[in-house]
């Protein structure tokens, strides 16, 4: 006996239904932490195995800090011969980024950004767009005026160190379906959007970009990120922004100034990708003429430890979207604003919606009124790994964030700086050429410059489709009429 041909395909079709249905309520992104909660550990392990040295052995007032960063590379007076070593020191969750490890070293010896579709060898866009890894060092102090976005290929480090490097104009830095990726010791302020334009995003492709944003750094569906000592201030959009299911990110011991919107993690509301977005912030100072968004975050696990927030207009911590929260042993000084004092913000939700998002604070310093609204599971077993080891107190805050920004760069500074030549001090051999070595590690980049189009994010399946097909499907069964019903619905 055989089954009715509608039977039939209304088998096929919820078939193919729960599929759809399971992939929308699973989403997770390939690279996320299982265990976003042991990598909270760790960071904590790491800051008092640094504390613990420095109040051990370092009584004499030497060169450590406790800040687990530094420590591990910056106590070698040596440092400069082995600059590499940097890659083995991150936390968190962008901790194994390995940037250009293990590649030769490229010197920029020319600060210009003439042209952006056959860049110039020596200048710091021919380094960044080529294939194979690269440590990327400066040949002396330079500030480099963007004439477009200068866009990464993966397996880069830029690294400052030993000279002042300043990056401003159109578009700033974009880091687009990339990996392994470390950025150390830069200031990058002033940026504007650009494009509409032809721009090379790589050896053997040029794309057509449509008008960027203005960030300071933009990271799109990228993983592996690690932004430290950076100084960042006065950007068009954002200073930092994260989204299209970027994940595994820290930024640490960076210094913000003078924004409005600072740092915006996660797309937007309806993109449920970035519920694998996971990013650590750590010794970063937030200081003088921010407003709001350090960060701003959407889904995603997010954890701000030890760090200084001295000012604020509207919010420090802001997000929507459920995204977790875990504030450990920072210190937030609220501005004199009586209606500021407030840490926290729920953005466009109804304190019935976000009492169950799980925003934690943990050994938090508040200080001239400030004050941090908990919700959701704060003491369950969520936070039981992280609360096995507690942070360091917010009282050491000053210590672990004194070197917070670019090394020997102004505080508080309002987007002026000379640059003059300075010496470096370099950890190998030049590479000025352009030859491939085969090192593209994932085939990222036809999936945004192909078309010549601007990125556009892919929508959720819609609910209300859904409930329209499983409508169809119920027709199907009581008439034949319903199998039109049905194919006019999936066609809509």
């Amino acid at each position: 006996m055989h089954l009715p041909n509608t039977n039939i395909l209304l088998f096929c079709l919820l078939t193919s239904l729960l599929s759809i249905i399971r992939a929308t309520l699973n989403l997770t992104l390939p690279y996320q932490h299982p265990n976003p909660e042991a990598v909270v550990q760790e960071v904590q392990r790491r800051v008092n195995v640094s504390i613990y040295r420095r109040e051990m052995l370092d009584i004499g007032g030497g060169c450590l800090t406790g800040n687990p960063i530094d420590d591990c590379w910056k106590c070698d007076p040596n440092w400069g011969n082995d600059r590499q070593r940097l890659a083995d020191c991150g936390i968190g969750f962008g901790r194994f980024a390995l940037g250009g490890k293990g590649g030769q070293y490229y010197i920029v010896t020319d600060s210009s950004d003439n042209d952006v579709i056959n860049p110039t060898p020596g200048t710091l866009r021919y380094g960044v767009l080529l294939s194979e890894p690269l440590w990327i060092i400066f040949a002396s102090s330079m500030l480099i005026k963007l004439k477009h976005e200068l866009i990464f290929n993966s397996y880069k480090t830029i690294d400052g160190r030993g000279v002042n490097v300043a990056i401003t104009g159109g578009g700033c830095i974009t880091l687009q379906y990339v990996t392994n990726v470390i950025i150390h010791n830069i200031r990058v302020f002033d940026c504007k959007p650009s494009g509409n334009a032809d721009i090379r995003s790589s050896p053997t492709h040029v794309g057509r970009r449509g008008l960027s944003d203005g960030d300071g750094i933009s990271i799109s569906g990228s993983r592996n990120i690690w932004i430290d000592h950076c100084s960042l201030s006065h950007c068009t959009d954002g200073l930092i922004d994260a989204i299209l299911g970027s994940t595994a990110i820290t930024i640490s011991n960076s210094y913000f100034t003078h924004h409005n919107e600072v740092m915006l993690m996660g797309h937007d509301d309806a993109y449920l990708p970035d519920k694998g977005m996971q990013v650590t912030f750590a010794f970063n100072h937030f200081g003088k003429g921010l407003i709001q968004r350090m960060p701003r975050c959407r889904h995603g696990y997010f954890h701000v430890v030890n760090n200084d927030f001295t000012e604020w207009k509207m919010y420090a911590i802001g997000g929507s979207a459920n995204p977790t929260i875990n504030s450990q042993g920072n210190r937030y000084i609220a501005p004199p604003d009586p209606n500021a004092k407030e840490v926290t913000k729920r953005v466009e939700a109804s304190e019935k919606k976000w009492v169950g998002w799980n925003w934690r604070t943990d050994g938090d310093l508040m200080e001239n009124g400030a004050f941090f609204v908990p919700s959701g599971d704060a003491f369950s077993t969520m936070y039981a790994k992280a609360t096995s080891t507690d942070p360091k107190s917010a009282f050491l805050v000053d210590q672990l964030t004194m070197n917070a920004g670019v090394f020997g760069g102004m505080r508080d500074d309002v987007g002026t700086v000379s640059y003059g030549d300075g010496p470096i001090t370099t950890g190998g051999e030049s590479r000025n050429n352009g030859e491939n070595s085969g090192h593209d590690d994932d085939d990222y980049f036809g999936m945004i410059f192909g078309s010549g189009a601007t990125t556009q994010s892919q929508p959720p399946t819609n609910i209300f489709l859904i409930l329209l097909v499983f409508i169809g499907l119920f027709t199907i069964t009581m008439n034949g009429d319903g199998l039109f019903t049905l194919l006019s619905l999936v066609l809509l």
